[in-house]
Parts: C-alpha cells; structure tokens; sequence
C-alpha cells in the first residue's frame, strides 16, 4: 500500500487537494473519506466534485444519506453513512446499484457500511495536526495506485 501525506493549511487547501486528487479520476472507482467530525470530508468532497465539472454548490448527505451528480459519461454519488446505525439499511436503498462500471462513489463515515460496500480503491484519512488538517492517500487496488502515480 502506498501512501501520500500532505498538510492542509485552511480549507482553500482542502477544496484545492480535492481539485488535485480529481485529476486522476476515472470510473469504476470507490473512495473512503474518514476522520473526525468537521475534519473536512464533505469540504474535500466539494472540491472533488466541482473540479469534475458540477457547478452548483456540493452540500452534505447526511440525510439523504447520497447526493448524485451527472456528468457526460459517469456519475458520482456522495454518500455519507454518519447517521447509519445499521448497514442493512444500506441494502433497503440499493446501494450496490450504486458502485458499478460508471461511476465514483465518495463515502464519508465508510465505517458505518461495513460489509454492504465493495472495497475502497483510495483512502483519503483526514486529520487534526495542531491548528491545521493532514490528509494521507493511500492506494488501496491497482486503481488507486494508478492514480496515486499520477498524484505523486
């Protein structure tokens, strides 16, 4: 497993590693985002998102549990899992429709899906270091080491 390790100053850098890390994205993909709360996830998410093209403003799932986004070609779901008491609620939902060859699934608090999710292909762990945010990448699947080369 390979890993990338990087200080995230205030939350133009978050949006910013988030514009970074979506250079290299390309479906099937799936990303775990972890860390406490308010250690930035959805932020990342944000810039992620955005820098694939959406316009509009990127707001968190933590009711709706997943947000779509259509893009020419691919889609990308957001799903934040925080209020999920029990993964089975994942299955009433469909989530395995989800994850498949055209899309990129973003899953906040991936924890709490523990056995309804495939595998991640790329980790993204934020968090608290001092009076800033530390985000460290790890590839996780042939993918995801695709992509972290192309970060590096």
């Amino acid at each position: 497993m390979t890993s990338i390790v990087k200080n995230l100053e205030n939350e133009q850098a978050t949006v910013a590693m988030g514009q970074f890390v979506a250079q290299g994205l390309t479906p099937p993909l799936t990303i775990f985002l972890t860390g406490d709360l308010g250690a930035g996830k959805t932020t990342l998410s944000r810039g992620i998102i955005q820098s694939l093209g959406h316009k509009g403003a990127v707001k968190s799932p933590t009711y709706t549990l997943v947000e779509p986004y259509e893009f020419d070609g691919f889609d990308v779901y957001h799903f934040d899992l925080y209020r999920v008491a029990d993964p089975e609620e994942l299955e009433f939902m469909g989530i395995r429709d989800y994850f498949n060859s055209t899309s990129i699934c973003l899953v906040e608090w991936p924890e709490h899906g523990q056995g309804m999710l495939p595998e991640a292909d790329i980790h993204l762990h934020l968090r608290y270091k001092d009076n800033q945010r530390e985000i460290e990448i790890n590839a996780l699947s042939a993918s995801g080491q695709a992509i972290l080369t192309k970060l590096k």
